[in-house]
């Protein structure tokens, strides 16, 4: 079976089935700018042309770790089905109309922290945040909010996926499709 339609079918039942927890939150790790692995949780926007789309800011310590070594992973996990995706790939920064799309379909409170926060970086005194993030919601009162500039949408390219189903047994099946050109590669994994 092909990664990509195998993966499509598991999130499909996982949007289907993962009562009281977001299907789409995945784990995104990056080669740190210090030189430790750095991870951290984001949401999966969609599967599109078999690539992976996330979304964030580009001056976030996140962003600075595509834009110096443009490969990450995203680890899926989803409890009711006791099921694991691992993906590692290349990243691309989508085009703009794409990341205006993606930042529309954020609700309005994400768009204006947005603008607002610079993420990750040191805050003095909260007072300034909330009064910045004011501010915002003030110049965009009634309007639709703009996409901030350094607000992009980006797609991960996968070379590997895995994927795990946990078994009570302990003899858990994976599964690992490397990509060979246009095509996979399929090998069983020892659990």
């Amino acid at each position: 079976m092909n990664p990509i339609k195998k993966f499509s079918k598991w999130y499909q039942q996982a949007l289907e089935q993962e009562n009281g927890s977001v299907p789409s939150a995945c784990c995104f790790s990056t080669n740190g700018l210090d030189g430790y692995p750095n991870a951290r949780f984001v949401s999966l926007k969609e599967l599109t042309g078999g690539r992976f789309v996330i979304t964030g800011a580009q001056d976030s310590r996140k962003g600075e770790e595509v834009t110096r070594t443009p490969r990450g992973a995203l680890t899926l996990w989803w409890p009711s089905l006791e099921r694991q995706v691992r993906v590692q790939g290349d990243i691309h920064r989508m085009n703009g109309l794409n990341a205006d799309r993606y930042f529309r379909e954020r609700p309005r409170k994400a768009q204006i922290i947005a603008w607002a926060s610079k993420q990750g970086k040191p805050m003095n005194n909260p007072k300034t945040l909330k009064a910045r993030y004011d501010h915002f919601e003030n110049l965009f009162d009634g309007t639709e909010i703009p996409r901030p500039a350094n607000w992009t949408a980006m797609e991960i390219n996968p070379v590997r996926i895995e994927f795990l189903e946990f078994k009570h047994s302990r003899l858990h099946k994976r599964k690992l499709y490397v990509r060979n050109g246009m095509d996979w590669t399929e090998m069983i994994l020892q659990p």
